[in-house]
């Protein structure tokens, strides 16, 4: 059987085409998620639900041809196991409730998250011709929401327990990194054939911050998978201009990085393998502008393999299904000539 596209491209092998997945592939924007989603109490019992997850999980392949399925969840659930409380409030986003103290954390117990394996598995058999992605967040991105109990731009609180209890943050990213590992471990060998770390909250820290308390974390995470499993490991940091040095040095086979990224620069400078970064703001545009923003980016990248086509953040809610198509499919009419 024919290595995936995607799986090829990461490898530096010849494509004919670069692949292309988004992040959110499968969300609201979507009327037929919608439609799922309504069999379910509230967003949380819809990821624990095996049956109607690989539902979810399998949309983008049926509407939009992407060429890697990610496993429908939340980077949020492995905080349950540990003792904190999640909620999710339809409109107002998740919460995490959690005293602030690290001995009210309990030891993490993977088999709490056994839905997400099954998810994983059941993936395995109905998306044979693709790969199967597995995701997590990563260390810092859980700690912000641990000791933030939102989602909050500028992570004020995180800053703060940051730099006057070093010494706990530490030992939370030490706890965070050793549930992460865990966590991941698990969803491939249930048969993920690479994971994602998204760091969706580095954009609020400084780069001395990012490199002292965030980088050596990420660098013994990725080590941990690569030292026990042959899979290849995506890294998603926003913010990636500012620290994208030192993210090349976390042993991560694929750096996926925001708009701020010139990758007809970056992708000359470093070796890793690529994936981003246009601005997802460009599917509100107009059709040809999607179409020209689209091809635009596609023709600066320097590489003819080793690239993955993928959005600088996730899908928004309110975007338009007819655009996510026409994205993808731009993607795909983009032949490589070697």
């Amino acid at each position: 059987m024919k290595k995936p596209l995607l799986l090829r491209s990461i490898a530096k092998e010849p494509v004919e085409r670069f692949p292309v997945w988004l992040m959110r592939q499968a969300g609201r924007y979507m009327p037929q998620y919608q439609e799922i989603r309504r069999r379910a109490k509230d967003f949380l019992s819809l990821c624990k639900d095996v049956e109607l997850s690989v539902k979810v999980s399998l949309l983008p392949l049926e509407l939009l041809g992407v060429d890697a399925v990610i496993l429908f969840s939340d980077i949020l659930v492995p905080l349950e196991p540990l003792g904190a409380k999640i909620e999710f409030t339809e409109g107002e986003g998740p919460k995490v409730l959690w005293s602030g103290k690290l001995s009210d954390l309990k030891p993490y117990d993977p088999d709490e998250n056994g839905y997400v394996y099954e998810v994983v598995r059941r993936l395995k058999e109905f998306s044979k011709d693709v790969p199967v992605i597995g995701f997590a967040g990563g260390p810092f991105t859980l700690a912000s929401y641990l000791i933030e109990g939102s989602p909050i731009r500028e992570l004020k609180k995180t800053k703060i327990f940051m730099w006057e209890r070093e010494y706990d943050f530490k030992r939370l990213m030490e706890v965070l990194t050793d549930t992460v590992y865990s966590f991941l471990s698990r969803q491939i060998e249930a048969g993920a054939d690479l994971v994602q770390i998204f760091d969706s909250w580095t954009l609020y820290i400084s780069r001395s911050d990012y490199e002292e308390l965030v980088f050596p974390y990420v660098k013994e995470l990725v080590g941990r998978i690569k030292k026990f499993y042959e899979v290849p490991v995506i890294y998603f940091f926003r913010g990636s201009s500012s620290f994208i040095d030192l993210a090349s040095q976390t042993g991560a086979d694929v750096l996926s990085v925001d708009w701020s990224v010139d990758l007809s620069v970056e992708m000359v400078r470093f070796e890793n393998v690529f994936q981003g970064n246009l601005d997802p703001a460009v599917l509100y545009s107009g059709e040809e502008t999607v179409k020209m923003k689209t091809l635009e980016l596609l023709r600066s990248i320097p590489r003819r393999t080793g690239y993955i086509f993928n959005l600088g953040h996730g899908i928004a809610p309110d975007m338009d299904l007819k655009k996510v198509k026409l994205l993808v499919e731009t993607v795909k009419r983009f032949g490589i000539e070697y």
